[in-house]
């Protein structure tokens, strides 16, 4: 998401997602957006379910019971069937249509033929075809119809559908393998602990979950990404000099680029009209590509006002961005002018933990792999060592994040 600094400090959350997601066409101000990454199944491999969904799982007044239709995918190209307890796997979304990740997790590509299993996809209430409410008009209208948009609310949707299919299926056998990334990646492994009957293991790529209230550093997001532009400025300047030769010289290149900009060029300019140089020149960089308004985009801000607060801020001198600390205050009061209510930026932490996250990992987890690439800023806030033999942290020096790169490497 955006950044906004008042000179009070950095009062919003960049978003979990990590596939780069490009604009393609506007319908009334909302901007669509696909996947960068070409999904690997065929699309008629693929079944489309809708299941009549409760709109509110926790209390007992009479809206409670509204329901709405939230889709569901399948592909039984793979599965060895009920008969044979073959597993299902069961990619819960996170907040985006569910369409970007139809055949694109590198986990199911490379092991659902292995292992015969079901897979299944299953989107996240209030994004892609699985809003209340009848239109996104009307669910987004105020905090009233949003206020069943949380994650634990999302929790529970997928144990609903994953029980209803595996007894209509006749799969009560079949053991299940929950499968996140980023946001995902938490639900994944917040779903094992809260629905372990449901969920034999998880699968949590990228997965933030200490980083709420203040465990992990603020500026721990941001340090990663100088650290990433710093290592990419190193790379391209190696490169230009062990390859410098003709007909290029692409030291020459890089140097030449640099003298050429005016006198009172800053040096962050001078660096980047360099890598210009070097790499080739456009004639425009769309700067604002991430800043349309998209259905995650607007998801995931009355996400993070209302019960995902990451303290994401950066400071003056361990990253290249100006100062700008988290301003628990500053947000609040952003939120309650944007939705009238306020966050609870503590929630997280009480519904699933996070505090001596070994301690509580090891007393109620198993059965959950956490992986990361460590060139994913959101890396900082992950679990990066094993706590258990059923606890496993698997991470990527160079790696980049999600499922769609990370998860390749559980195989191996």
């Amino acid at each position: 998401m955006t950044t906004v600094l008042n000179g009070t400090g950095r009062l919003n959350t960049p978003r979990l997602g990590v596939v780069d997601r490009t604009r393609v066409k506007n319908h009334g101000g909302l901007i669509e957006t696909i996947a960068d990454i070409k999904p690997s199944s065929s699309s008629d491999d693929l079944q489309t379910f809708f299941y009549t969904q409760t709109l509110d799982h926790f209390n007992y007044r009479p809206e409670s019971y509204t329901t709405f239709q939230q889709r569901y995918v399948i592909n039984c190209k793979y599965w060895g069937g009920a008969n044979s307890s073959a597993p299902i796997f069961v990619y819960l979304g996170e907040e985006s249509n569910l369409d970007f990740d139809l055949g694109g997790v590198g986990f199911f590509n490379d092991n659902a033929a292995r292992f015969k299993a079901l897979i299944v996809y299953i989107e996240h209430r209030y994004y892609g075809q699985s809003v209340p409410y009848g239109s996104r008009k009307e669910a987004f209208q105020n905090a009233s119809t949003l206020g069943y948009f949380s994650s634990s609310q999302a929790l529970a949707d997928y144990a609903e559908v994953i029980i209803d299919l595996k007894k209509n299926l006749s799969a009560e056998a079949s053991p299940v393998i929950v499968v996140g990334g980023s946001y995902g990646g938490m639900l994944a492994s917040w779903f094992r602990l809260k629905y372990p009957h449901v969920a034999f293991g998880a699968l949590a790529s990228s997965a933030p979950i200490l980083y709420f209230d203040h465990i992990t550093p603020e500026d721990g997001y941001y340090s990663i990404v100088t650290k990433d532009f710093r290592d990419y400025l190193d790379s391209t300047y190696s490169s230009a000099a062990q390859y410098n030769s003709p007909p290029n010289y692409p030291v020459s290149m890089i140097c030449k680029a640099m003298d050429e900009t005016p006198k009172e060029t800053d040096i962050l300019s001078r660096a980047f009209a360099g890598l210009v140089g070097y790499r080739g020149n456009s004639s425009c960089y769309d700067t604002n590509i991430y800043n349309y308004p998209s259905e995650t985009l607007v998801g995931w801000s009355w996400q993070t006002c209302s019960e995902m607060v990451m303290p994401i801020g950066h400071g003056s001198n361990n990253t290249m961005f100006q100062a700008a600390p988290f301003n628990l205050s500053g947000f609040i009061k952003s939120c309650k002018r944007k939705y009238g209510v306020s966050p609870r930026p503590h929630w997280i932490t009480t519904q699933f933990g996070g505090y001596d996250i070994k301690r509580i990992l090891k007393r109620f987890g198993s059965n959950i792999i956490f992986s990361n690439g460590l060139k994913d800023p959101y890396s900082s806030g992950g679990v990066l060592e094993s706590l258990s033999p059923s606890l496993i942290a698997i991470h990527t020096k160079n790696g980049m994040s999600y499922i769609y790169s990370t998860f390749l490497l559980v195989k191996s």
